[in-house]
């Protein structure tokens, strides 16, 4: 009893000690989506048709733009300490204040509409490899699935560690800014290696463990060693498969081209994760909306990519407003962090002042730039050679 009266004085004293159950509960949600997803709308494998994931694209972005609401309630009111001793940009440096709620429901859907974007260009690879190892339509959730949890975990972790450096060394910002404006000039200028057997962990997994070039239903292990063979059910209309025939059963388990494609999409996401989360550091400092804004972006888009994977050969200017827009949140990184340590170096007077352009401002840009590659892509489409050559 006595420790409950500590922890409840502690809480009344500093309200922002509460900020941990913001965390919690948001976690809590995602696991209920997600378990409603596979156990309940996706229990069995079954190929998506457009008109399934165009529906769960509108919930999933409903979902994700309905939170700007629960954002700006939350900070206003300070509902679990939000938006108390929060960081926030000053003058170029990181400091730790109250935010209202209208500028951090700002700073999220800005967060969230630029994960988002950055998140289309991972659908371009995320097709070349499910084209790659020949996976079926029917498994392609599954891999998506798991996928997406192995991403939560990693960008949670990317996410805090970035937050936690950035608030010990707020020149790290310089070398995001940095980092991102090459990124965007390696996307325009250099074509990136596009064959999953030559990725070292690909080569890895096939040269320490046994593998199979068929598929054991959506299993990512099997112990066959024939590929299984199917069967019409009559009562049902569905292809059941066969009982492995006897003496075609291995002791050690071996790895389906199913996983290998697991592999890959854990990898391209965590690629994309070093690009993607120094880009929403550019919008907020604050953990919980780089954090929320990160995984709503991400929650929606496996049933993103069942919508445009058979239509990005179309949109022939959306990787150029990609580009635009690494670059963009590059220099707006620059502009905030570098004339405050730029002094230090000789290369700038000692009052020059940070340059903090606003998040209207920076919602506006990244919105209108993929409005106008969206419009321009529709007007000016490409040859058909040239889009089957992207697709």
């Amino acid at each position: 009893m006595d420790y409950l009266l500590l922890a409840q004085a502690v809480t009344e004293a500093n309200p922002a000690n509460l900020k941990i159950w913001a965390y919690v509960g948001f976690i809590g949600l995602v696991i209920l989506f997600l378990a409603l997803d596979l156990g309940v709308f996706h229990r069995d494998a079954h190929e998506v048709s457009m008109k399934e994931a165009l529906g769960w694209s509108v919930v999933w972005l409903s979902c994700g733009v309905a939170f700007t609401g629960f954002v700006y309630f939350a900070y206003q009111n300070h509902w679990l300490g939000l938006g108390l001793e929060t960081p926030k940009y000053v003058d170029g440096a990181i400091v730790l204040g109250e935010v209202a709620g209208a500028t951090a429901a700002i700073q999220y859907l800005t967060g969230y509409v630029v994960e988002k974007s950055l998140a289309m260009d991972n659908i371009f690879v995320i097709a070349m490899i499910f084209g790659f190892f020949a996976i079926p339509a029917k498994y392609q959730h599954r891999v998506l699935f798991w996928g997406i949890i192995g991403a939560l975990i990693m960008r949670g972790g990317m996410i805090f560690l970035g937050a936690e450096l950035i608030m010990r060394y707020t020149w790290i910002l310089i070398i995001f800014g940095l980092f991102l404006i090459l990124t965007a000039l390696k996307m325009a200028l250099i074509k990136s290696e596009s064959d999953p057997r030559n990725n070292p962990l690909v080569k890895l997994a096939k040269k320490f463990f046994r593998t199979v070039d068929f598929f054991d239903g959506q299993k990512f292990f099997t112990r066959r060693t024939v590929a299984p063979t199917y069967r019409l059910d009559e009562s049902t209309g569905l292809q059941v498969m066969e009982p492995a025939p006897a003496g075609t059963l291995a002791a050690k388990w071996a790895i389906t081209p199913l996983f290998l494609a697991l592999i890959m999409v854990e990898i391209t996401d965590l690629v994309f994760a070093v690009d993607s989360i120094p880009a929403i550091f550019a919008v907020t400092p604050d953990p919980f909306i780089v954090f929320t804004s990160n995984i709503f972006a991400i929650l929606g888009l496996r049933a993103l990519y069942f919508c445009l994977a058979a239509l990005i050969a179309k949109f022939r200017f959306l990787k150029p407003a990609l580009i635009l827009i690494l670059g963009f949140v590059g220099v707006k990184l620059l502009l905030l962090a570098g004339p405050p340590y730029l002094d230090d170096i000789g290369l700038a007077a000692a009052d020059m002042k940070s340059i903090k352009i606003d998040p209207m401002i920076s919602l506006a840009i990244v919105v209108g730039t993929l409005t106008v590659a969206s419009i321009l892509s529709i007007l000016f489409p490409g040859k058909p050679e040239e889009e089957h050559k992207a697709g």
